[in-house]
């Protein structure tokens, strides 16, 4: 076990990635794309979360493929300083992540843009053991202050998963550094599910669908789920994003619009008939269990938006998130990040 670092940081870049982005910082070539090239988009994304769902609904359906698009393989890069080095260096044109690793980008290139919403929740929860003894529909600081003195399993060090019990923490008088023992549990679901069960932790913060996988096999339960509205400060924040950076927006504009449209279509398809997303979730997720499979589908019905317009408001929940939790103490104004005429 250990305890978090102080809670007030700015997110930081492996020394490989933010070498890699200061490098490549002027190196990018703006020549506008011909023929086959112009429709081609190299696209990356940090996982198959939950957040990333859109592309495989996008790809699944056809999508892309109407759009006259061809992106080969996606690759996961596993974080999200490997997938802003990866825009930055040019390895790919597109990337799937979320707003801190756009935020990031643009500290060390102003000229990172944010093309579309994937996720319009923080999909973030704080999941109670069974021996954390307090109602899921007690008020929201009762909540916050029965976590104190408890180890919490989060996935790592400035992540955002520590995010939120920094925020949860701070904005209820507390500091998750000396009030709580903060457990890195790294990435694997089925890890975090089982410091739960074994007591090794009381509580985790965790990405979706892990709240819903300890509900269905009664490990624990969902405490405090922002996307679900828990949490009204993160209400509608833009978390899941997109983004790339204005040298590909001047090369392929024709190709990210598309790409764009192809998301779009996959966003409202998810909108739509709950049992074809319930199968389409289980082919993207493979292993997960019917009944959490079942849970998960509302969930994201809610939390996705029905196309992909990043709009002030939930970019500005976002940025007020990120400056309050210390992720990002001073981000940018949405008119410098946001490319609001992506989509053509």
């Amino acid at each position: 076990m250990s305890r978090s670092h102080p809670p007030t940081r700015r997110l930081v870049l492996g020394a490989s990635a933010a070498a890699l982005l200061a490098g490549c910082a002027n190196d990018a070539d703006t020549t506008p794309a011909t023929g086959e090239d112009a429709m081609t988009l190299a696209v990356g994304q940090i996982s198959d979360s939950v957040a990333f769902f859109p592309l495989f609904v996008a790809e699944e359906q056809g999508y892309f493929t109407d759009e006259g698009l061809t992106l080969g393989d996606r690759p996961r890069l596993g974080t999200g300083a490997k997938l802003a080095a990866a825009v930055q260096s040019g390895s790919i044109d597109v990337a799937a992540g979320v707003m801190t690793d756009a935020f990031n980008l643009y500290g060390n290139n102003p000229d990172a843009r944010v093309v579309g919403s994937l996720v319009n929740a923080y999909y973030v929860d704080v999941i109670a053991g069974n021996s954390l003894q307090v109602a899921v529909d007690a008020p929201l600081e009762e909540k916050v202050q029965a976590l104190r003195g408890r180890n919490i399993g989060m996935t790592g060090p400035g992540s955002g998963t520590e995010a939120l019990l920094t925020y949860l923490f701070q904005t209820n008088g507390m500091d998750p550094a000396t009030d709580a023992v903060l457990v890195n549990l790294g990435a694997d679901p089925s890890a975090a599910i089982g410091a739960l069960q074994a007591g090794r932790v009381d509580a985790l913060s965790f990405f979706q669908p892990v709240g819903q996988q300890a509900e269905a096999t009664g490990v624990g339960t969902i405490l405090i789920s922002p996307g679900r509205g828990d949490v009204p400060a993160l209400q509608g924040a833009v978390h899941g994003a997109l983004f790339t950076t204005q040298d590909v927006l001047d090369r392929k504009p024709d190709a990210v619009a598309a790409f764009l449209r192809a998301i779009a279509r996959a966003e409202e398809a998810i909108a739509g008939d709950p049992e074809q997303v319930r199968e389409l979730l289980s082919g993207y997720l493979g292993a997960l269990d019917p009944q959490t499979a079942q849970a998960l589908v509302p969930v994201l019905q809610e939390e996705i938006p029905s196309e992909p317009t990043v709009t002030e408001d939930a970019y500005q929940v976002s940025a007020d998130f990120h400056r309050t939790s210390g992720l990002v103490p001073d981000p940018p104004a949405f008119a410098e990040i946001v490319a609001t005429d992506a989509a053509g």
